[in-house]
């Protein structure tokens, strides 16, 4: 049974009216192959696709999270004089020495490594020449074919085609800007400044452009590699909880996540640290979605259905209009316990997919990183559940978030916008019946909607009762 407004989604597309043949998506796996062939823009918009489970059926999904970021580096020679035009300066006045082969390669940029005449080893990410003209002209492209399938296709149309190139466009050139990228290592730099497991590479701004990002160099080898980690004399699954750990960090008390963790971005040290590299994709939570998303986490690890009802209506994953509450909170249980006990990699997208109604964006990035992070585990050896070590994380931050201060300030700033709405009402209900008057208006009035009061008020039961809680033991 499905409750009122949680619904499945259809996976298959109806034929159009008429004598229209239905619609005929390419195959998931030539979908796939033929985003690689088009070139990095398209790579990247793939990637983009793959974190979509709210617009994209399945096996389309499950095929698209395969694509892999690498592509050949630009030669040297091309590489050389844009380093030194962007830094004003030859190469061998920057750099002791400059390693000419690239360590990384992907669609955006390419990594080398370097010496400062000062000694210190440092990595050089250099944004490949001329990317930003190929990007802009793939992306007309991208707008073109966007239109011509809302055009034709319902499919496109109910998923947005032109609003998904959009939200590409966005985010591709935020990850052209080694500005931005160098910005957020040094907020992250903050954040773990006194914690000892992770390392996060500082920053060298006299040597970093808008288009060249230098860093310390961090040695090590890829999370991935497991035999190389046990040779160092480190037990893989204490890195696997470090991760774990890093990212229940990001989420409950940073408000800031590194939200692209995969093996090339991660790097085990000899001294069992673990260096976070490329900074590229990260997502920013304000202290609302924290709590939504603690609440969300002690809810299912806890078996409380009412908590985690509560935490996805608020968050707008759940329809408000779902009428029958009880009905939906029992239809939750019955479809979240199966995955109870079972780590994130091992639930399939196809699962997942049939149960939710919709993510918001920066929700469904996460989700993403949660299961980076546990598929990482996975290959580690460990069977750690994100679930269980985030728990303590999520007490804290709901602690913090209803202490009997900070909530006293919030309401002292709502207050304070109650007043102002109150100065204003006057005049502006005077504006409506005027204009009703003459007839410019038609007021209208209904009720709907009481039957959830109590819901509502319940919940204020809760914090009400946080609050005083901490008076308590403030005074005590």
């Amino acid at each position: 049974m499905v409750a009122d407004g949680l619904v499945k989604r259809p996976t298959k597309v109806e034929k159009r009216p008429g004598n229209r043949p239905s619609i005929v998506l390419p195959s998931p796996r030539r979908l796939r192959r033929m985003l690689t062939e088009l070139g990095p823009s398209f790579i990247k918009l793939g990637q983009l696709m793959s974190v979509r489970a709210d617009l994209f059926p399945p096996e389309y999904i499950e095929e698209l999270q395969k694509l892999q970021d690498q592509v050949p580096p630009h030669p040297f020679k091309t590489i050389n004089p844009f380093i030194e035009d962007q830094l004003g300066r030859p190469l061998n006045r920057a750099f002791k020495w400059f390693d000419e082969n690239a360590i990384a390669s992907a669609s955006i940029a390419q990594v080398y490594k370097a010496e400062l005449h000062t000694g210190e080893l440092v990595a050089v990410k250099v944004v490949r020449p001329g990317i930003a003209k190929l990007i802009r002209s793939d992306i007309r492209v991208m707008y073109y074919m966007a239109g011509k399938f809302e055009q034709t296709f319902e499919l496109a149309r109910v998923i947005g085609a032109k609003n998904v190139v959009k939200e590409f466009e966005r985010s591709v050139f935020n990850e052209l800007d080694m500005h931005i990228e160098a910005g957020s290592i040094e907020k992250f730099s903050r954040f773990y400044k006194h914690i000892q497991e992770i390392c996060i590479p500082g920053v060298y701004w006299e040597l970093t452009t808008k288009s060249i990002l230098v860093m310390e160099f961090i040695p090590g080898v890829k999370v991935n590699q497991v035999a190389a980690i046990r040779k160092m004399g480190i037990d893989p699954k204490g890195i696997a909880m470090i991760g774990l750990r890093s990212l229940s960090r990001q989420l409950m008390e940073f408000g800031f996540v590194h939200a692209d963790p995969h093996p090339g971005n991660t790097i085990v040290m000899p001294d069992g640290r673990v260096g976070l590299v490329d900074f590229g994709i990260t997502a920013h939570l304000d202290e609302e979605l924290m709590l939504q998303i603690a609440r969300l986490f002690l809810g299912y690890a806890e078996h409380d259905y009412d908590l985690v009802m509560e935490s996805l209506l608020d968050a707008g994953i759940i329809d408000e209009e779902v009428h029958d509450l009880r009905a939906f909170r029992n239809d939750l249980k019955e479809m979240s316990e199966p995955f109870y006990g079972r780590t994130l990699q091992t639930i399939s997208v196809v699962d997942v997919y049939d149960q939710v109604i919709r993510l918001p964006q920066n929700l469904l990035l996460l989700l993403k990183t949660f299961i980076q992070t546990e598929s990482l585990g996975k290959i580690l050896g460990s069977d750690a559940s994100i679930l269980e070590v985030i728990r303590p994380y999520a007490r804290a931050m709901l602690e913090r978030g209803y202490d009997s201060g900070k909530m006293l300030r919030a309401m002292g700033r709502d207050a304070w916008t109650a007043g102002r709405l109150l100065r204003l009402a006057p005049k502006f209900f005077h504006d409506i019946l005027k204009q009703t008057a003459q007839g410019k208006q038609r007021l209208e009035l209904r009720h709907s909607g009481f039957d959830d009061i109590s819901n509502r008020l319940e919940g204020w039961r809760h914090k009400v009762f946080f609050a005083a809680a901490s008076w308590i033991k403030f005074l005590w």
